[in-house]
């Protein structure tokens, strides 16, 4: 048992937060039976060392800690709801330091079907991947594993979440938490940002793109050839901003109708 706890001690070690199948998983290849691994696993949640998150979600209680008391990293939570989980929309800007506000609730993208649950004070929701993407062998393009807290987290690059948040504005806390955020970011790679708009195959998305990268043209380097590959994705007929169908000016290169707030920023003019 000496020798096994050893093991689980290395594990827990590099695993802040894991799915029970990776402990299995490393202590079989060490020749234990999967049995006796799960068994491993009950003991030390019986003796505190590990917290169940959710059913085969458990996170290393630190050395010297209560369960109850225990700090537990919310990104890497979220990166390891499923064993695809990706860290996506705000909770993205929010792993990089680019959110205006800050949120308990992190939104992961995962090709599996998954339940919203609650731990402690975060709330975490599960997205499925869009079904255009999942068709695709590239659906991982603009995912990135990061080193966090101990562990690694996946997570959306800025490129994708600028997409992916405009996509989604609900997901992001709306128009001005997404634009005082997406502001905070200097620099996109925007061919990047061209072809994961092109792969949503969204016309209202790639319109909001387009928009949205005009009106920061000059910050952030934009050419007239990013907008114009825009262009030729977006809507042919005039569409509303977001679905709430907002009333406000049509802007035609894009057929965007934007609310007045949008265009002008007024959450940026003094009170």
């Amino acid at each position: 048992m000496n020798a096994r706890k050893s093991k689980s001690a290395d594990f827990f070690d590099t695993h802040p937060v894991f799915r029970s199948g990776e402990f299995v998983a490393v202590h079989t290849q060490q020749g234990q039976s999967a049995q006796t691994s799960h068994n491993l696993l009950a003991h030390h949640l019986a003796s505190g060392s590990i917290l169940r998150v959710r059913r085969g979600l458990y996170a290393t209680v630190p050395r010297g800690a209560k369960p109850e008391n225990a700090a537990i990293d919310t990104f890497l939570v979220a990166s390891h709801l499923t064993d695809d989980a990706v860290v996506a929309y705000h909770a993205a800007l929010q792993f990089a330091g680019k959110n205006y506000s800050v949120w308990r609730r992190y939104h992961v993208l995962t090709r599996l079907r998954a339940r919203p649950f609650r731990f402690r004070d975060a709330e975490f929701v599960p997205v499925q991947v869009p079904v255009r993407l999942r068709r695709r062998k590239d659906a991982d393009t603009g995912v990135v594993e990061e080193r966090h807290a101990g562990g690694r987290v996946r997570v959306t690059t800025l490129e994708r979440t600028l997409v992916d948040v405009l996509d989604a504005p609900e997901k992001a806390g709306g128009w001005e938490e997404i634009w005082r955020s997406l502001e905070m970011v200097s620099f996109f790679d925007l061919d990047a940002v061209i072809a994961h708009t092109r792969a949503l195959g969204s016309a209202l998305t790639a319109a909001r793109v387009g928009f949205f990268l005009e009106q920061h043209q000059s910050g952030l380097m934009v050419e007239a050839k990013h907008l114009a590959r825009l262009q030729r994705l977006a809507p042919t007929q005039p569409r509303y901003l977001g679905p709430e169908r907002e009333p406000g000016k049509l802007v035609r290169r894009w057929n965007l109708v934007v609310p007045d707030r949008v265009l002008r920023r007024s959450w940026e003019e003094p009170g």
